[in-house]
């Protein structure tokens, strides 16, 4: 039986912290996990996950990321990830690390922020204009869904290549939209 993944990163917990614990911040626990603050707003959380270990910063998308050493984790806007598979690695970037939590400390106090995307900035797919046309009721429930809800939608459907893949993707999600779930809700 596989570990759980906190238990698998212990070593890499303890050194991403022994990094962190010479910057201004304050390690405080959320969502579970030790997350690291500046003046009470969110700048890095500590992530186990299965394959590898992140250091999550809340407004990555912000930062210069000279060394190109962060991730974009699926659809999200601002965060991003720096990942490491051993506490090695992390002691051996040590300095970088520091270099780029000091940048989102100083992202932080300026109180940058991306600007969020709009549902309108998210191409409406053909297939998804035809299928609105052909059933009002459809298309009352879509827009009945939060913006949230449809930009998850709309990056779904639009990222099939094939017009075919787009209208399955559609009519596969046609129930869900009814209930008002988004795309990664479950009953």
């Amino acid at each position: 039986m596989d570990m759980p993944y906190r238990d698998k990163w212990q070593a890499e917990i303890a050194e991403l912290r022994r990094v962190l614990a010479s910057l201004p911040l304050k390690e405080e626990r959320k969502w579970g996990k030790p997350t690291y603050t500046v003046d009470g707003k969110n700048v890095v959380i500590l992530q186990p996950f299965k394959e590898y270990f992140g250091l999550g910063f809340f407004q990555g998308a912000l930062l210069k990321d000279r060394k190109k050493l962060l991730v974009q984790l699926g659809q999200v806007q601002a965060g991003r990830v720096m990942k490491f598979t051993s506490a090695k690695e992390i002691k051996a970037k040590a300095a970088t690390i520091k270099t780029y939590v000091r940048e989102a400390i100083a992202v932080e106090k300026a109180g940058l922020r991306i600007e969020p995307k709009k549902t309108s900035d998210f191409p409406v797919p053909d297939e998804l204009t035809e299928r609105f046309r052909k059933d009002p009721r459809f298309k009352r429930a879509f827009a009945a869904l939060t913006p949230g809800r449809q930009r998850g939608y709309l990056y779904h459907f639009a990222g099939a290549k094939q017009p075919s893949t787009r209208a399955a993707r559609i009519e596969k999600a046609m129930p869900a939209i009814f209930e008002g779930r988004g795309f990664l809700e479950r009953r």
